[in-house]
């Protein structure tokens, strides 16, 4: 008590004093707040200028009718209906969610079957991952082109092996598929690297522990791997998803939506009406149709992950 009796008094500034430095701390704030602004501005204006403005221009076309050449005309949600209610329209929303239902499963299950694999240190790892890895940072038209050649019934590579002719692009019922097959091998080496990056950031102890306790390889994957792969899985699944509804590009160099419709998926019919039948107005509705069904799906996607996902072991 004594000693805290004795100590110096703290020494209190003179309120002129204090009042004489508040601006320059205001003035320091106020360059900081500048400084981040400016270094935010690039995003910010890259973010209105591409992807808020184009959205606001899609919205405000749903609306409207117009060529390109002539003036807009404001038709309301006429448009809308029409297009909600046309028979193409519905069939393209058909094959699309066929294709999704192709693409999506099978490009996760074979993308975390080759990370599985990738991660075991087999000899030649390095070039399999780049092997995996070239289609999916290839040009994708460029791709279907090659793939066109490989399909076609007349000189093609299949037909010249089997000795016969393969009609597989002009078959209504092996056209889809075999455009299936053509994204999954273009895009399974992107599922791939997510998956081989979450397998190597789950801690090798448990796996030790796993293996002094008696589990077995399989049980250490569904058990272990799995689990823990929960958040690798809902990015994947997500992004995967958008881009199966944005597939155009080997639709176009394989089959032009052929044949009878029977590969005209979404985008494809959206191409058409933009740039074949010149109504932008009916290729926006089904834009924003699109964009809906995403959104939907994504929130769905979101709502079961995030319950489920954990870093605890089963």
């Amino acid at each position: 008590m004594v000693s805290v009796m004795n100590e110096p008094p703290t020494e209190v500034r003179p309120l002129e004093e204090r009042t004489r430095q508040r601006p320059g701390r205001s003035a320091a704030r106020l360059r900081e707040a500048i400084a981040g602004y400016l270094f935010l501005a690039p995003s910010v204006i890259g973010v209105s200028l591409f992807m808020v403005v184009p959205v606001g221009i899609v919205l405000w076309l749903t609306m409207h009718k117009w060529d390109m050449i002539s003036d807009p005309e404001y038709v309301g949600l006429t448009q809308i209906s029409e297009v909600l209610g046309d028979p193409e329209f519905l069939s393209s929303l058909r094959v699309t969610l066929l294709l999704v239902s192709l693409v999506v499963p099978i490009q996760i299950g074979l993308g975390l079957a080759l990370a599985n694999m990738l991660t075991k240190g087999v000899r030649g790892t390095n070039v399999l991952r780049t092997l995996i890895v070239i289609p999916w940072i290839s040009s994708p038209l460029a791709l279907g082109v090659v793939w066109s050649w490989i399909f076609a019934p007349t000189g093609g590579l299949l037909s010249a092996i089997a000795g016969t002719r393969l009609e597989i692009l002009v078959s209504e019922t092996w056209a889809l598929p075999a455009v299936a097959f053509v994204v999954i091998w273009n895009n399974v080496g992107y599922t791939s690297l997510f998956f081989i990056a979450g397998l190597l950031s789950i801690p090798a102890e448990l796996i030790e522990a796993a293996w002094v306790d008696g589990a077995s390889p399989s049980q250490i994957f569904w058990r272990i791997k799995v689990p823990l792969l929960r958040p690798t899985f809902f990015f994947v699944s997500v992004t995967t998803i958008i881009a199966a509804f944005n597939i155009f590009d080997q639709v176009f160099a394989l089959t032009h939506g052929g044949p009878s419709g029977s590969t005209s998926v979404l985008a494809y019919a959206i191409y058409e009406q933009a740039f074949v039948n010149w109504d932008m107005g009916k290729a926006a509705v089904m834009a924003v149709v699109m964009m809906v069904i995403l959104m939907i799906i994504t929130v769905a996607q979101n709502l079961y992950f995030r319950r489920r996902t954990t870093y605890e072991l089963l």
